[in-house]
């Protein structure tokens, strides 16, 4: 029973904490415009012509395994 003298507190003390944070949250306008970014996710970027790394990865693969077996073939 004394160890709800010491759990009512904590809890207290977590609730004040995630208002204080959902208040700063709030001022600071992190709740603006929620559709534009959440739309943002499914379009491409126009302007990143850059190589997935993965794809990168199997086409320095394929032409290492390619080179090597030239050299076996010699």
């Amino acid at each position: 029973m004394e160890i709800i003298f010491m759990l009512i507190p904590i809890a207290m003390i977590f609730v004040a904490i995630a208002v204080a944070v959902f208040f700063w949250a709030v001022k600071s306008d992190q709740f603006e415009d929620l559709e534009r970014e959440g739309s943002n996710i499914l379009f491409d970027d126009e302007g990143n012509n850059e190589v997935p790394l993965n794809k990168q990865n199997n086409k320095d693969s394929n032409s290492d395994s390619s080179s090597q077996s030239n050299k076996h073939d010699k």
